[in-house]
């Protein structure tokens, strides 16, 4: 393979990496260790076509990885990470500051309004660290955003930065590329690894990027993998109301060899969606389905 990955003694050495760059609804990183734990003991180069957050790539950290997403200001707030991560914190710390000065829902607005006006790494990354529980909604008309200002404080310049110096060196490996998910699974090598975390397909069709999302397609795209040699790992809706709800996905027979839950606790969407009310019934488990 020319660059494998031997995970025999690091799987048990894998630990949680708690701090998040990026406020994200869905994001994994809290469990990512493990989703990593059910990832093949010898793979090539990792893949991760949705890449949103990249919790699981940041708890991986990758010694050749690959991570794409077809939103460009994300792609670019992961390529300054890597490149200019002074210019990063820099992004954030102008905008907080705005708070300082007009306080926290109108300098949301203003940046806000920025933002949609000419949407933009350096103002996507604050809406997404400001906005309510990580829930970053697009208009699907025109492609506004608009969550609203969260009840936090977002966090401060300092604390940023602290979580940009950790990220940093985690990604050091990885090449980050502006493209969607079917070019970016097709560029994968026999015995590199994909791991998949599309947008839920049962309950995320407000989100960013669900909209023009097709389950089938990536289904289909999996199989080509499968079929040329490239291990698959799919994120999925799983169970939600405390296991009581099985969020039926249609999966062709025969194309995942083992399936696996991994709870995910109380669900934000619906913290969101129900306007702050209890979710004593609202957790959520995930289907990750293995290629091998």
């Amino acid at each position: 393979m020319g660059h494998e990955r031997l995970l025999d003694s690091l799987v048990s050495e894998i630990s949680p990496f708690k701090p998040q760059l990026l406020k994200w609804v869905g994001n994994k990183q809290r469990f990512a260790h493990q989703i990593i734990g059910h990832f093949p003991k010898r793979f090539g180069a990792y893949h991760e076509p949705f890449l949103g957050a990249g919790g699981v790539m940041g708890t991986l950290a990758p010694v050749v990885g690959f991570g794409s997403d077809l939103f460009a200001p994300l792609m670019e707030i992961w390529a300054a990470l890597k490149e200019r991560p002074d210019e990063l914190v820099g992004w954030y710390r102008q905008r907080w500051g705005l708070m300082r000065e007009i306080g926290k829902v109108a300098a949301y607005e203003r940046v806000k309004a920025s933002y949609n006006a000419a949407p933009n790494a350096a103002d996507f990354l604050f809406l997404s660290r400001a906005c309510y529980g990580g829930v970053v909604r697009f208009r699907k008309a025109d492609g506004y955003m608009s969550t609203p200002c969260g009840v936090h404080q977002p966090i401060s310049p300092a604390s940023f930065a602290a979580r940009v110096k950790a990220w940093h060196p985690r990604v050091q490996n990885v090449v980050f590329r502006h493209l969607g998910y079917v070019s970016a699974m097709r560029q994968a090598k026999p015995g590199d690894l994909v791991y998949c975390d599309p947008p839920y397909s049962f309950s995320q069709t407000i989100l960013y990027g669900a909209q023009s999302f097709s389950l089938a397609q990536l289904l289909a795209e999996i199989l080509a993998c499968k079929k040329r040699g490239v291990l698959v790992a799919l994120s999925i809706d799983g169970s939600k109301k405390s296991g009581d709800l099985i969020c039926d996905i249609p999966v062709p027979d025969g194309l995942f060899a083992r399936e696996v839950s991994v709870n995910l606790g109380r669900s934000m969407l619906r913290r969101f969606q129900m306007e702050g009310r209890s979710l004593e019934n609202e957790r959520v488990a995930d289907r990750l389905l293995l290629t091998y």
